[in-house]
C-alpha cells in the first residue's frame, strides 16, 4: 500500500514540473481535436473512434453505484465495456437502459436495479476491473454541518465492505473507488484506516490521491478521493491538464466556455421568490454572503455562515464553478451569471456530460444524477490511465504521471480565490455606495403602530390572509414599533378582545457592537398561554424584521447554531401557568439545552424530567415550531442524542425537518 499526498504542499515544496512541451495540448493534437466550447465531447469520441480502429479488445468492468453513468461515460470512451452495472436508485436505471439501447454509448451492458448487498454475480462471471463509488453522504461536508460524521456507523458508510466482497470473488486485476474527501476525517480516521485495512486484505496494492476534477479539464472545481488497486504494482495517478499545476500552466476551462452554445430552450427568466431579487446584485463567483455585515454590505440580510456555499451561488463565466450538488433547493446555486438558473445542458456541459448523452427525469432529478456523478473528463484521464498502465495499451501521446512524491496546490489556491472574492465582493459594495443606492433602512426612525390579524397554518406558514386549503389560526397582532423599543402583541382571535399580559419574551443583543435594532430591544408579549400565540410571537417579530431591516430571518439575525447566538432571551411569565411544559419552553428560550448534541439523559436532567419524558416533550417543541433533530431526522446525529438547533422556533413550509419525525415511522 503506497500513500500519496492526499492533501497539497506549500507551493515550495511541489515538486519542479515536468520539461518539454504541454502534453494535454499535444494529445489533443495526435486526437484531431480542436480546443474550445464543447471539447471534451470530442475528446471523448475521439479516442473511442480510435481504439476501435485499432482494433483494441474492450476491458470488461462492472461497474458499481453507476447512478446516472458519469464515470461510466469516461470509461467507455476508454475503451471499457460495462458486463452489468448496479444500481439501487430506479429512477437512475432508466438513464442506464436508455443508453444501454443498440448504437448507444453502453450498448451491450446491463444495467441491474439492485442493492449491492443483495449481489452475486454467478460463478462464471468474469470482469478485468471493477469501478465504482457509494454513496459519500455519511462522510460529506454536509453531513458534518447537519450534525456530525458518521462514517462506517452509518449504513452507507459500510458499502464499501461490498466492494470487497465481490473483488475477493471476482479477483480482478483491480479496481477504481471514488468519495469525498472527508471520508479520511470520519470518525477521527478510524474508517479511513478500516477501508484502507478492507482493501489491502482483498490482495491489492492500493494507491490513493484527492483530486480537484478541474485540474484535469473539468470547468468545476470538485475534490474527491481516488483509490486504485492493483494486485500486482503500484499505480501512478495523470499529471494534471490544467490549472497552475500542470506543465505549462494551461488555463482552468472555463464555465463561460463550457456552456457556450448549450441548449438554453429551457432557461427561465429571472430567480423570484424571497430572495430571487438579491441574485441580480450578487457579483459572479460569490453566493449569499455577499447580503453580510462581513463582507461590508450596508444592508446586510443574511448573517455570516448561515447558509450553505451554493445558496444565492453565481457562477463565474471566466472560472470553474464550485461543486455542483446533487440535491438542493430554490436558491441552491450555481447560478448563471445571467441571473437565472442554468439549464440542465448548461449543467451537463459543467460536468462534461455528453450532448447526446440522455439522461432521463424532471428537472431535479436530472440535476440530481448530474451531480451525484464523477464528471466524465475527469474518468476518461483515468480510465486512459489505467489502460496504459495495467492494461499495457499503446496510447497515440504520452502520458504523464504524478511522481509519488509530488503534491498540488489546489489547496492554497482555494485560500487566495477566497480572497481575491473578498476584494471582488468589496468593490462592488463601493460601486453600491457611490451610486447613492445604499439607502439602509435598518434605522426606524418613526413610530410605526399597527393592528392586524394574522393566520398561522399548521406548516407554519404566516400568512394576512385565511387558507382555503389548511386549517389556520386567526390572531390579533399589534405592533408598537419605536426608534428606542419594539413591542409586539399577539393573542388568539377567538379568546375575546380584553388582552391582559400571560408572558413576555425579552430579546436584546448578545453584543452590542453590530446590533442594527432598537437599542432597548425587542419585547414579544403574549395576552394568553395557546401554543399557537408563542409561535405568532416569534412569526410576527420576523416579519417586521424583514421589512424594516431587510433581515431574511431570525436565524441571519442571530447567526448559525454552530456560533456564539448574537441574540440572548428570556421569557418571564407575567401570569402563572401550571403547565410544566411552559418552564421548558422558558429554559429553552434562554438557551438552556440549545445548540448542542445531547443524550437524552442530559436533556432530562436540564429540563427536570424523567428520561421518558424528554422524546414526547421534544416532539411538543416541535408543535411550536422548533427544529428539533435526532437519529430519525438527520442520520449523523447519533442514536439517542437530539439537538435543538435554536432558542426560537425556525420551522416553516419550505422546511426539510417538517416533513421528519423524532419516531420510527409505524411500517
Amino acid at each position: 500500500m503506497h500513500q500519496l499526498p492526499l492533501f497539497s504542499l506549500p507551493k515550495t515544496e511541489i515538486a519542479k514540473k515536468t520539461n518539454g512541451e504541454n502534453w494535454f495540448r499535444l494529445m489533443l493534437h495526435s486526437l484531431n481535436v480542436e480546443y474550445g466550447s464543447g471539447w471534451p465531447d470530442r475528446f471523448g469520441q475521439n479516442i473511442y473512434n480510435w481504439l476501435k480502429k485499432s482494433e483494441q479488445q474492450p476491458i470488461r468492468i462492472l461497474s458499481l453505484f453507476s447512478g446516472g453513468g458519469g464515470l461510466d461515460i469516461g470509461f467507455a470512451d476508454a475503451g471499457f465495456h460495462a458486463i452489468s452495472m448496479i444500481e439501487i436508485e430506479k429512477k437512475y436505471i432508466k438513464t442506464l437502459e436508455v443508453n444501454s439501447a443498440s448504437g448507444k454509448r453502453f450498448a451491450g451492458s446491463k444495467p441491474l436495479c439492485q442493492d449491492i448487498k443483495d449481489y452475486t454475480p454467478s460463478d462464471n462471471f468474469e470482469v478485468d476491473f471493477i469501478i465504482g463509488g457509494p454513496p459519500c453522504q455519511t462522510f460529506s461536508a454536509a453531513g458534518r454541518r447537519a450534525a456530525g460524521v458518521l462514517g462506517t456507523t452509518d449504513p452507507r458508510g459500510t458499502l464499501f465492505e461490498d466492494y470487497v466482497r465481490l473483488l475477493i470473488k471476482l479477483k480482478p486485476k483491480g479496481f477504481l473507488f471514488e468519495n469525498v474527501y472527508g471520508i479520511t476525517g470520519a470518525q477521527n480516521g478510524q474508517a479511513w484506516e478500516e477501508i484502507k485495512t478492507a482493501f489491502k486484505s482483498a490482495g491489492y496494492t492500493i494507491s490513493y490521491r484527492i483530486l480537484d476534477t478541474a485540474d484535469y479539464g473539468v470547468p468545476q472545481h470538485r475534490e474527491r478521493i481516488f483509490i486504485v488497486g492493483l494486485k500486482d504494482k503500484e499505480f501512478l495517478f495523470p499529471y494534471p491538464t490544467h490549472g497552475p499545476d500542470s506543465e505549462s500552466d494551461e488555463p482552468y476551462f472555463t464555465a463561460g466556455d463550457a456552456v457556450q452554445g448549450a441548449d438554453t430552450f429551457d432557461a427561465t427568466v429571472g430567480l423570484g421568490g424571497q430572495y430571487g431579487n438579491l441574485l441580480d446584485g450578487i457579483p459572479p463567483g460569490l453566493n449569499y454572503s455577499f447580503y453580510t455585515e462581513k463582507m461590508g454590505h450596508p444592508r446586510p440580510v443574511f448573517g455570516w455562515r448561515s447558509k450553505f456555499s451554493d445558496f444565492l451561488y453565481k457562477a463565474d463565466p471566466d472560472a470553474p464553478v464550485r461543486t455542483i450538488k446533487a440535491q438542493g433547493g430554490q436558491y441552491t446555486g450555481p447560478f448563471s451569471w445571467e441571473n437565472r438558473p442554468l439549464t440542465v445542458s448548461e449543467f451537463k456541459r459543467l460536468q462534461t456530460i455528453p450532448d447526446d448523452y440522455q439522461i432521463v427525469g424532471n428537472r431535479q432529478t436530472c440535476i440530481e444524477q448530474i451531480g451525484n456523478s464523477v464528471p466524465p473528463q475527469m474518468a476518461r484521464m483515468l480510465a486512459l490511465s489505467i489502460l496504459h498502465q495495467v492494461f499495457d495499451v499503446a496510447l497515440p501521446f504520452e502520458m504523464k504521471y504524478l511522481p509519488q512524491n509530488q503534491g498540488l496546490g489546489f489547496r492554497q489556491r482555494k485560500r487566495q480565490k477566497t480572497n481575491d472574492y473578498m476584494l471582488k465582493a468589496q468593490e462592488a459594495i463601493a460601486k453600491l455606495k457611490a451610486s447613492g443606492t445604499d439607502a439602509n433602512p435598518q434605522i426606524l426612525t418613526s413610530v410605526m403602530n399597527q393592528q392586524t390579524t394574522r393566520y398561522l397554518s399548521a406548516n407554519f406558514s404566516w400568512t394576512a390572509s385565511k387558507s382555503k386549503h389548511t386549517h389556520s389560526t386567526n390572531l390579533r397582532i399589534h405592533f408598537d414599533l419605536q426608534p428606542e423599543e419594539w413591542k409586539v402583541y399577539t393573542q388568539k382571535l377567538d379568546l375575546g378582545t380584553d388582552f391582559c399580559t400571560s408572558y413576555e419574551i425579552v430579546l436584546l443583543p448578545a453584543e452590542v457592537d453590530g446590533w442594527k435594532l432598537p437599542k432597548q430591544g425587542i419585547k414579544l408579549i403574549a395576552g394568553d398561554y395557546e401554543c399557537e400565540t408563542f409561535t405568532a410571537l416569534w412569526k410576527a417579530f420576523e416579519e417586521k424584521l424583514l421589512e424594516v431591516t431587510g433581515i431574511a430571518d431570525i436565524v441571519q439575525l442571530n447567526g448559525y447554531y454552530q456560533y456564539v447566538p448574537k441574540v440572548r432571551a428570556q421569557l418571564t411569565m407575567i401570569r402563572s401557568n401550571p403547565d410544566p411544559l411552559w418552564k421548558i419552553i422558558a429554559s429553552v428560550v434562554k438557551g438552556i439545552a440549545v445548540g448542542k448534541q445531547m443524550p437524552e439523559e442530559k436533556f432530562a436532567n436540564l429540563f427536570g424530567i424523567f428520561i421518558d419524558e424528554v422524546l414526547p416533550t421534544l416532539e411538543q417543541l416541535r408543535t411550536l415550531g422548533y427544529e428539533v433533530r435526532n437519529h430519525n431526522t438527520n442520520p449523523q446525529i447519533h442514536d439517542g442524542d437530539y439537538l435543538i438547533p435554536y432558542a426560537f422556533p425556525t420551522l416553516n413550509p419550505r422546511s426539510v425537518q417538517l416533513r421528519k419525525t423524532l419516531r420510527v415511522p409505524y411500517e
